[in-house]
């Protein structure tokens, strides 16, 4: 999707530094996959204790299936 926006050229500037990326597309790329992780990750966090599982739920023998 092809956007125009308005970006602080000085941000921009420590983002590529930090991130070692060559573009901004990179960069930008890389911000808006973070950002959705952490989000996601805080969603889940925030569903922590209420969730109960059945006593016979057994994750490890889950595991070995794959």
């Amino acid at each position: 999707m092809r956007t125009n926006i308005v970006l602080d050229d000085k941000l921009v500037e420590q983002a590529l530094k930090l991130s070692g990326h060559k573009t901004k597309k990179e960069v930008i790329h890389q911000a808006l996959l973070e950002f959705v992780q952490n989000r996601n990750r805080r969603v889940l966090r925030e569903l922590q204790g209420k969730i109960q599982f059945s006593d016979a739920y057994d994750y490890k023998a889950l595991r070995e299936k794959n």
